[in-house]
């Protein structure tokens, strides 16, 4: 190991000589971006073969069966090998890919585990393969972050160039395994929310198209569903369009309240094995009862594209029952809604996936449900193909707060871009209803409550990047309460400092004596016995905890005149943070991050 580093640092020096001569920095940049969408693509292709010769080896089983009855076990077979996967060979934890993305930009400046290129991806296959119901693109995506933070870290890239490469990465995952370059770029921009110039765009968007080309010779057509719509967009059905999207904003909202309850309800699951065995059986329960939702579940969406509803009914207790028109619509009615419980199951027993194929999967069934209700009900003709690709829209963009990505993939993915109306309208109305009730997004959620989220917002973001450890000043002479004042005049003799904190023996915080209120005191030794700390200490209005962000930090500092507060671990006292040190530092992050 010692040797393979030598040779690591020795090629490294070499480069980077050759580098400077031969490659301007932005140059290099882009051969990278190159490198990345080129790696990231091939990912994508990996993932993609995986999980198809996986699935069809399980599905090669079910033909060899009669019934639904691997199903009862099948599922809970995959959710239990993905744990232990996860548990004893990853050792890390791999679940919510893309928000395991944003908070490597906030906590870990850009550094991903190497472990991460191929963790995830392994875990998803076999999650999905065995009936799991959720999908590859957060696995992939965060397998693609993580190809793209290695490279930068293999060449010295700083904390920037690393969110590059990591947005680079990402790019080129979803482009890979969409077969969608701009959905790619957009996703990076919109999701992973990178505030970046449109010198930085460029790289982005090579890496984006890079690993749609990678996908495309390798995959082809196959890289992803592909659907040709028929009809064309009628201005008349712009009203049912805009419905469709408002009901999709409330389903999104839905999804994002069983996702998060039925989360909490297996966090407070203390044993393993019960929350692999409960969620494994409820699952494989479901899957028996309704097989739609076995896996991605994308070739049921081929089947609502072409029509072909009676596919929906196979290996069903409602096969002989789908031509009742009550039976049909409470079927699909079903299916739309229990789908999200199906994926919270997966990923709350152990499994690994991504949300992005089940928001799919509900927008299309709730697109069928509602064109379907509407042309029975009032003997309309709208059709249902291009509704379900609507619906497909309007819950990307109402789960994930992302309009623009739900826009460009499902036009890229269909074919349809004489559909972007309809499109905009969807999105945009059920995104609007989504964020009314959630201020954040599936992935940004639980970031956002711990404070571990980069936004937009460029004074948000420093103040993530800042660490409140690395300002604490402890140099800091202690007094104690019942010390009197000769006692304190020989700690102010020693101190460098015009701030004395009273603490006990056990390091608890009482209050502060400021020199500037004594200052008078201490030319009176005949008082030296007579005064006690206690009598001189008073408790600041304003404290820090360390368990506080930065931003409240800030905020703090904004809302009060003193220049120095003390921070407290409980009722511990631990040092002081200057308002000079925080600014200092809040100067360099600026530089930093704002460096092109």
């Amino acid at each position: 190991m010692r040797r393979f580093i030598h040779y690591h640092r020795l090629w490294l020096g070499h480069f980077n000589r050759w580098k400077e001569k031969h490659l301007s920095d932005r140059n290099f940049i882009i051969a990278l971006s190159i490198v990345v969408g080129l790696l990231s693509g091939l990912a994508a292709v990996l993932l993609k073969n995986m999980i198809f010769y996986f699935s069809e080896f399980i599905i090669n089983l079910h033909a060899a069966d009669s019934g639904n009855y691997l199903y009862l076990f099948l599922p809970l077979v995959g959710v239990t090998l993905s744990f232990l996967f996860v548990k004893y060979v990853a050792k890390d934890n791999v679940s919510h890919g893309v928000s395991r993305v944003l908070y490597a930009f906030s906590r870990t400046r850009g550094r991903i585990k190497r472990s991460r290129m191929y963790t995830s991806a392994v875990a998803c296959t076999v999650t999905i393969g065995f009936g799991g119901s959720v999908g590859p693109e957060a696995p992939v995506v965060l397998t693609g972050a993580a190809i793209g933070s290695n490279v930068g870290r293999t060449f010295n890239l700083g904390f920037r160039g690393l969110i590059l490469m990591i947005a680079c990465g990402s790019a080129g995952a979803i482009a890979g395994i969409f077969g969608a370059p701009l959905a790619g770029l957009v996703f990076a921009l919109e999701v992973l929310m990178i505030d970046l110039t449109m010198a930085s765009l460029i790289p982005i968007l090579i890496a984006s198209a890079t690993g749609a080309v990678t996908s495309a010779i390798f995959l082809g057509r196959s890289a992803t569903f592909h659907f040709d719509i028929a009809s064309d967009f009628l201005l008349q059905n712009l009203p049912f369009y805009l419905l469709l999207g408002i009901t999709a904003g409330f389903v999104s909202c839905y999804f994002l309240f069983m996702n998060e309850k039925i989360g909490q309800w297996f966090g407070r699951i203390d044993k393993d094995w019960k929350r692999i065995l409960i969620g494994g059986v409820s699952l494989s329960l479901l899957i028996f009862l309704f097989p739609p939702l076995y896996g991605e579940g994308f070739n049921f969406l081929s089947d609502i594209f072409t029509g072909n509803y009676s596919h929906l009914f196979n290996n069903t207790f409602f096969y002989s029952l789908q031509d009742n028109y009550l039976v049909f619509f409470g079927f699909i009615l079903i299916l739309t809604l229990i789908k999200v419980v199906a994926t919270g199951l997966t990923n709350g027993a152990g499994g690994v996936g991504g949300v992005f194929a089940p928001s799919m999967f509900v927008g299309a069934f709730l697109g069928l449900f509602i064109a379907q209700l509407l042309n029975v009900l009032f003997h309309l003709h709208l059709p249902v193909a291009n509704f379900a690709m609507a619906g497909m829209a309007a819950l990307m963009a109402g789960v994930m707060h992302a309009p623009l990505t739900a826009i460009f993939l499902v036009a890229e993915i269909t074919g349809a871009y004489n559909f972007f109306i309809p499109l905009m309208v969807v999105s945009a109305s059920s995104y609007l209803v989504s964020r009314y009730f959630n201020p954040h997004s599936i992935y940004t959620k639980s970031l956002a409550l711990k404070g571990e989220l980069l936004t937009h917002n460029k004074d948000s973001v420093v103040l993530s990047l800042m660490s409140i450890e690395r300002l604490i000043e402890h140099n800091f002479l202690t007094v104690r309460p019942e010390a009197n004042l000769g006692d304190l005049v020989k700690c102010i003799s020693r101190s460098s400092r015009n701030i004395y904190p009273v603490t006990d023996e056990k390091g608890r915080f009482f209050g502060l004596v400021f020199f500037d209120d004594i200052k008078t005191l201490i030319f009176k030794p005949e008082l030296y016995d007579q005064i006690l700390v206690k009598d001189l200490m008073y408790m600041p209005k304003t404290l820090i905890y360390r368990q506080e962000n930065m931003e409240e930090v800030a905020r703090k500092f904004q809302n009060c005149q003193d220049y120095n507060i003390p921070v407290l671990d409980g009722d511990k006292y631990v040092g002081f943070v200057s308002r000079a040190n925080v600014f200092s530092h809040y100067r360099t992050k600026v530089k930093e991050f704002s460096n092109d």
